[in-house]
């Protein structure tokens, strides 16, 4: 599959052949278990203290005689703790089971539990071939919900990774007919639920990725513009490419990245 390679006015300048990992089966399936595994190894453990609801002293005999027993006085035999007492007769106060005040939970979440997901190696390569290739899907892509121009997919010519300035890269994303996409990655809105009040207050949608060959000025100056992400080509994985584990992300490739990824044959 050939591409046409664009410059920064929108003009073909030549074209070029796709390397073999744009050949890749489409697969949502393993798309969405490497998305997943990537989520959940970014996951932060959390639990409760493991003497949470266990501070009491509740040592209490469940024998005919014993001092501080509870057996004959009508009560049920749950731990308890003494909260005063006169002789042999205690005022006690359910504590440390789960079903009193203040015990503990009867199966707290455990910040030692590993959550991750695993996934094989060649899987999580051939997930990322395959998300690779959506994104020269037009079909797959507008399925997305992405608002594209009418000669997508297309190339960028090396000269883009060297934009130093934001307002040239929203130039140049213009010129390629990027404005209701552009458009529609400004838009934010507040998140529902508590998320909200723990520093994640606004959700914005994903826009356009540009993939570079190397860390270039474009890294810093394109990183401003609203739902727009730069990455390396060596640095690319399934969340980037399938945002949510959908796949077919509108996708910017710049000629030496293609050089890049067909020279040393990444992700096969």
């Amino acid at each position: 599959m050939k591409l046409a390679i664009h410059d920064l006015e929108n003009k073909k300048a030549g074209e070029k052949q796709l390397p073999i990992q744009f050949g890749e089966a489409y697969r949502p399936d393993l798309i969405k278990r490497a998305v997943h595994a990537l989520q959940s190894a970014a996951r932060q453990s959390y639990g409760a203290s493991p003497d949470a609801g266990q501070r009491h002293s509740t040592k209490v005999s469940k024998r005919r005689r014993d001092y501080r027993g509870s057996y004959g006085f009508g009560i049920s035999r749950v731990a308890r703790k003494i909260l005063s007492r006169r002789g042999t007769r205690m005022f006690w106060m359910g504590a440390f089971s789960p079903q009193t005040v203040g015990g503990r939970r009867a199966h707290p979440p455990k910040a030692l539990k590993d959550r991750t997901q695993k996934i094989n190696v060649k899987e999580n390569k051939k997930a990322i071939r395959s998300a690779i290739a959506s994104t020269v899907d037009k079909k797959v892509v507008e399925s997305r919900g992405h608002q594209i121009p009418q000669l997508y997919p297309f190339l960028v010519s090396a000269s883009f990774e060297n934009l130093t300035k934001t307002k040239d890269v929203e130039k140049a994303l213009l010129s390629f007919g990027f404005d209701e996409e552009l458009e529609r990655g400004e838009y934010k809105k507040v998140r529902p639920g508590v998320g909200k009040h723990r520093g994640r207050p606004y959700q914005r949608k994903k826009s356009v990725l540009i993939v570079v060959s190397e860390d270039c000025p474009l890294v810093k100056s394109g990183k401003n513009v609203p739902g727009v992400e730069v990455v390396v080509v060596n640095s690319l994985n399934a969340e980037l490419l399938a945002p949510g584990a959908h796949a077919g992300r509108v996708t910017l490739w710049t000629e030496k990245a293609i050089d890049v990824l067909d020279k040393n044959k990444l992700y096969l």
